[in-house]
């Protein structure tokens, strides 16, 4: 079986998305097929890396676990949702799970504390609009959006079950999160050589 074989207009749930054995990767949005880019730009890999050993040097030895692409987010519409029943599988650049009973041998069933996601041409409107919605309405706390391009942050919080954005926010500045008291990523740290 080959991607071109699926017919996209059709949905599809996370028990199709385990039958495919094809090398394409892909995310179920909604139901619906989002081809992900090929492999990220070494700027987006190095950007990714950075952040992720910033997470894993201050969430050593503590309840929560970030975890990189390519790891499975399945957001079931309710918690014990069976596999034909979710129709929403996504691969954030990063993820960061505070509830160890969402972890399983696949990935993660349920919101993850804080996602990030990382910018590539081509991918803006995916990660802007259609995973914007998903992750609200399932409940992340926190969507992280990284620019390498334009060398820009943005996080949208949830509060009262809708994202408010922060402001804008690229070097010089110091990310925080609620989340995780006492974590800082330096800015300066995430775009440097790029």
């Amino acid at each position: 079986m080959q991607l071109s074989d699926l017919d996209l207009s059709k949905t599809y749930s996370y028990a199709d998305y385990l039958q495919w054995t094809f090398e394409d990767r892909l995310e179920l949005i909604k139901g619906k097929i989002f081809k992900m880019t090929p492999a990220p730009a070494s700027k987006h890999q190095y950007i990714s890396w950075i952040i992720a050993s910033e997470f894993y040097g201050y969430l050593k030895g503590k309840k929560c676990n970030a975890y990189p692409a390519p790891f499975d987010v399945r957001l079931p519409r309710k918690r014990n949702d069976d596999d034909k029943k979710v129709f929403t599988v996504v691969q954030p650049d990063i993820c960061v799970v505070c509830d160890p009973s969402k972890i399983d041998a696949r990935g993660c069933t349920g919101a993850p504390d804080i996602v990030v996601e990382i910018l590539s041409p081509g991918n803006n409107q995916k990660e802007l609009r259609n995973k914007y919605e998903v992750y609200e309405e399932a409940g992340v706390k926190e969507y992280w959006i990284v620019s390498p391009q334009d060398k820009t942050f943005l996080k949208y919080t949830l509060i009262s079950g809708a994202y408010q954005p922060s402001r804008l926010m690229t070097t010089g500045d110091i990310i925080t999160t609620e989340i995780l008291p006492g974590f800082e990523l330096n800015l300066d740290t995430v775009f440097a050589d790029n």
